[in-house]
């Protein structure tokens, strides 16, 4: 296949639970990740922390996650492995050439997510238009920035 994209590498992972705090205690507190900001969303029921295993471009983030409202969907807690991101290097030419092969996305779009990069989802579960999935992992592509570009090659 001619891909028109590149996937770089692990961009994220995000790991929710009821309480991100116990999740700070284990990931900041006792293994020392960086904590570098904070997200909320009332759309994506969202409160994140954003932070960070190692550093510059090549520094993975470890999204710490919980709901703003338990009861609503996204159920950001429900899985606690909730995503994995992927740095590609052509976020609009994946998208295009997925969509075209039958990859199934997640409603929403492309648009900017909790770190100011270009995101987009793709669904953990296939349909009959779109059958091709996650197979029940939800998995965001990020939009690489150039450093990242540069030091991922």
């Amino acid at each position: 296949m001619d891909r028109p994209f590149r996937v770089l590498g692990i961009q994220q992972i995000a790991i929710g639970g009821p309480d991100k705090q116990r999740l700070k205690s284990l990931w900041i507190d006792m293994l020392g990740l960086t904590l570098k900001s904070n997200f909320v969303s009332e759309r994506e029921n969202v409160d994140e922390d954003v932070c960070a295993l190692g550093q510059g471009p090549l520094a993975v983030e470890v999204d710490l996650m919980q709901p703003l409202d338990a009861n609503k969907k996204p159920a950001v807690h429900a899985t606690p492995l909730n995503h994995v991101g992927l740095w590609v290097d052509d976020l609009p030419g994946a998208v295009r050439w997925m969509s075209a092969r039958g990859v199934r996305f997640a409603p929403g779009g492309i648009r900017k997510g909790a770190s100011g990069y270009d995101i987009c989802f793709i669904h953990p579960k296939g349909n009959d238009q779109f059958p091709l999935s996650g197979e029940g992992v939800l998995i965001e592509l990020v939009q690489a920035p150039a450093d990242v570009v540069a030091a991922l090659r």
